[in-house]
């Protein structure tokens, strides 16, 4: 699609500057399905992943309604609200918003956990027209009378199934509660278990259905093997692998946030640029621990499964599990952080003879079973074995213009 595509999809001219002077071209099919319906005011359900540019597909049009009401702000009030599970993907998501509102003349703040409150506080005295907020911040604003919720005439929910698996399900409830019953609501998730199914009946008005993510969309881009290795030879594989200059930015994930921090620190005595990021460190750190990977200061992030969505890095060039995921659905977010927007990506995993499980339960959701680099080991079926190290796996890229994946 030409630059001209996103003004097809009825977006206004500041919002079309805005993309043009960040060099996105070519609407994600995400974006070019959801604009139109944002636009037209209907609530929405989409099911897609992390990096098929969801942010912007709610973000512009939003954007543009709010542009185009001009209402008033009112001190401690907002008109949209944007629920996040993590941190980081709040904070992504505000960024995206300056970025694509540069034009415009609307107010947004994040409100989130592990730093101070003090300076979200003064921003919400004077009134925002877009918060973006994690769900426990924004009740302990609520419950201090900070934040009234009776203007809000937007409210987005992003990664549904991941507020699922952290238990902030009852902690939207509670929020919606505070919402005017008139608002357009607008719903993203990467699945669609069973309470998120039930919540979506719960907040939405005969949605617009979207399904951009079927179960093979991230996997079907990414070249998958695993090592079948005992859990004491796992760090000396690591270091092996990383020796390779293939291994140019890699993203390993460990199960805990002890673990992650043992990994770190066995990589940094071999002389690797690393960091580790989970939720013991705070939200200076861990944004410190983001930069410095994005901008390639440390060559390998060490993360739990808290950077699994949300964290946008591009040119990831390896995810390695270096501990498989009890959940199926995690595996294809963790190795979905090498497949951003239509790229391709090499994901390695350890498999130990107690993940064994896991692996087969992971093959089973994905459909791909994973190829085996050297000998399986007794009683291990698996597809052929090439033997070739993962590093010389090609690598399959899509050519063309630059998608938006914010």
């Amino acid at each position: 699609m030409t630059p001209e595509g996103f003004s097809a999809l009825g977006l206004a001219e500041p919002l079309l500057r805005a993309l043009r002077a960040v060099g996105y071209e070519t609407p994600t099919p995400i974006q070019a399905k959801a604009i139109p319906a944002v636009l037209g005011g209907r609530d929405l359900i989409a099911l897609a992943q992390t990096g098929s540019g969801k942010t912007a597909a709610f973000a512009l049009p939003l954007l543009q309604r709010l542009s185009a009401h001009d209402q008033a702000r009112r001190p401690r009030r907002t008109h949209a609200l944007v629920l996040a599970p993590t941190r980081e993907l709040a904070i992504q998501i505000a960024a995206s918003l300056s970025e694509y509102g540069r034009h415009l003349h609307l107010r947004h703040a994040a409100v989130v956990g592990g730093v101070s409150q003090r300076q979200q506080v003064a921003a919400l005295a004077r009134g925002v027209d877009i918060l973006v907020a994690t769900p426990g911040r924004l009740l302990d604003l609520l419950a201090q009378g900070h934040v009234s919720l009776d203007a809000v005439t937007h409210l987005v929910l992003d990664e549904a199934d991941r507020m699922l698996d952290m238990g902030f399900i009852p902690a939207v409830r509670r929020i919606v509660t505070r919402l005017p019953a008139k608002r357009q609501n607008l719903m993203f998730s990467a699945t669609m278990p069973a309470a998120v199914e039930r919540l979506a009946r719960e907040l939405l008005d005969t949605p617009v259905r979207i399904d951009v993510t079927p179960k093979n969309l991230t996997v079907a881009q990414v070249t998958q093997c695993v090592h079948h290795v005992d859990g004491l030879k796992k760090p000396a594989l690591l270091a092996e692998l990383l020796a390779a200059p293939e291994f140019s930015r890699v993203l390993v994930f460990a199960r805990t946030k002890h673990g992650a921090n043992r990994i770190a620190k066995q990589l940094g005595r071999i002389g690797v640029s690393v960091d580790a990021l989970h939720g013991n460190k705070s939200q200076g750190a861990r944004q410190r621990a983001l930069e410095g990977f994005r901008k390639g200061r440390s060559r390998v992030l060490v993360a739990t499964d808290i950077a699994a969505r949300g964290i946008d890095v591009d040119g990831i060039s390896h995810v390695i599990n270096f501990e498989l995921p009890n959940l199926p659905e995690t595996y294809v977010h963790r190795i979905g952080r090498t497949a951003r927007a239509g790229a391709g990506g090499v994901a390695v995993s350890f498999c130990d003879p107690t993940e064994r499980t896991y692996l087969r339960d992971i093959e089973g959701l994905t459909g791909l079973p994973m190829e085996i680099v050297g000998a399986p080991p007794s009683g291990v079926p698996s597809a052929k074995s090439s033997g070739r190290p993962p590093q010389r796996t090609r690598r399959r890229r899509r050519r063309g213009a630059r998608p938006l994946a914010a």
